[in-house]
Order: C-alpha cells, then sequence, then structure tokens
C-alpha cells in the first residue's frame, strides 16, 4: 500500500499537467478557429454586398481602393452612451496583387440618451496614399486622424462626386438587411496583434502586411478571392467601357 502511495502523487501531478497542456493546446486551437472563421465570415459579408450592385458599392469606389477592410458584425451597444467593438481583417492592393490579410479592430463610441443593441457588418475603404499611410500606422482615429464620410450607395448614387477624392476611408455599415454608408468618426481602427499571432504564427507589422511582403494562409483564400473577384470585375468593366468608347 505504501509503494501505491508513494507512486499515485506523481502520477496525478503529470495527469494534471497533461490535462493542463492540452487545455491550452484546445484553447490555442479555438483561438486560431475563429480568426479563420471571421476571415470567412468577411468574405461572405463582401460577396452578399457586391452581389447587389445596385444597393452596394458604387463600382467606381470599389475600382479605386487601395485598401478594403472588412468587420463582420460589428456589436453597437448603448445604455445611457454608444459604444462599439469589433474585429475583422484588411488588405491592400500592390503591384503584385491584394495583399494577405491583416487582422483588425474597431473601437468607438458617442454620448447621448440611448437605449439598445445592434450588431452591424462594416465595410471600409481607404481611399488614396494618405489614407493608406494612417492605416500602415497600426493605429489611428477616423475623423481626427484620417478624414472620413459615409461612403455613397448604389450603382452611380455619387460616384461621380468629389466624395471619393476628399475623403481618405469611406465606410458603410449592413443591418438587417440595409446597406448604407455611416459615420464612424471618433472610432480607432488599430492592428489586432494577438490575432495577427494566431494568424501567422508571430508578430507580423501591419506595415509588412500590407506591403505584400508576407505570403497569405490558406485560411486567407476565400476573402483573397473575393476581393480579387469584385475589383477585377469592375476594372475589367471599366476598361472595356473605355475601349468602347474609343
Amino acid at each position: 500500500m505504501r509503494r501505491i502511495s508513494s507512486v499515485l502523487p506523481g502520477c496525478l501531478l503529470v495527469l494534471g499537467m497533461s490535462c493542463t497542456l492540452a487545455g491550452v493546446s484546445w484553447a490555442a486551437d479555438s483561438d486560431h478557429s475563429d480568426i479563420d472563421k471571421r476571415i470567412d465570415a468577411s468574405a461572405r459579408v463582401l460577396n452578399e454586398i457586391m452581389a447587389v450592385p445596385d444597393k452596394g458599392i458604387p463600382d467606381k469606389i470599389m475600382r479605386d481602393a487601395k485598401c478594403v477592410v472588412v468587420i463582420p458584425s460589428m456589436v453597437k451597444i448603448a445604455v445611457g452612451f454608444g459604444g462599439s467593438h469589433g474585429k475583422g481583417v484588411a488588405t491592400c492592393h500592390t503591384a503584385s496583387g491584394w495583399t494577405a490579410p491583416a487582422p483588425i479592430t474597431i473601437t468607438g463610441g458617442s454620448w447621448g440618451l440611448q437605449l439598445g443593441g445592434q450588431a452591424i457588418d462594416l465595410v471600409m475603404l481607404v481611399m488614396n496614399d494618405d489614407g493608406l499611410q494612417h492605416l500602415l500606422a497600426s493605429k489611428f482615429k477616423l475623423g481626427a486622424d484620417a478624414s472620413a464620410a459615409a461612403g455613397p450607395v448604389g450603382r452611380d448614387a455619387g460616384a461621380d462626386t468629389g466624395i471619393k477624392m476628399k475623403s481618405e476611408v469611406l465606410t458603410y455599415s449592413r443591418a438587417r438587411g440595409l446597406f448604407a454608408g455611416i459615420d464612424l468618426n471618433g472610432a480607432v481602427i488599430s492592428q489586432d496583434k494577438d490575432e495577427t499571432r494566431l494568424l501567422y504564427g508571430k508578430f507580423v507589422p501591419f506595415e509588412d502586411l500590407l506591403n505584400g511582403k508576407v505570403r497569405p494562409t490558406a485560411s486567407a483564400q476565400p476573402f483573397l478571392s473575393a476581393v480579387r473577384k469584385y475589383s477585377h470585375e469592375v476594372r475589367e468593366s471599366s476598361r472595356n467601357e473605355g475601349l468602347e468608347t474609343h
């Protein structure tokens, strides 16, 4: 009995350590699964929005976008004061094509007598080099560091105005099937460092990701395929229209 008793604590210790390591491994796998699901959700949001061109992002806006950011299911909560938080991914267009997705977060709020809660899908388009540089900085505030405006909606709505030339970032939201421009001034955009480590196995700066220095993971392909599809389609459409006029 003494022999068994002396061995038992050691066995329990080993078993406990094994369970702990298994728990850590499960948690890591679960977290990695979350970012993969978020990438898939971002692709789905973009596909659904672009499937209705007459009520979505104008072709000319999508064609000229330097970066595309999608935040699926951003949570907006208001109890006395408003607040929002969401996670998603960003990709930018380079000479080599669209870059590996960069995990991103958005936080912000507005004061006022409000009560309720809502989850929305958010799309942000970076339209010029100034907006791109702010995005590469890994953290910036819409309306303060970078000019932002609610984006025009519909195939032709506002597409020919100077709004896309004046604003660094155009913002859109979708809630309960309704897609429209949204004012996000005051929201803070920053790199999600934890999910960057999960996705790429180490921390990679925004600048490296969005300048195309990192190879995309397999899980990134649905999102990148959606971005390529619609940017290619509108660019090809524009090019063909130009050829026809000549």
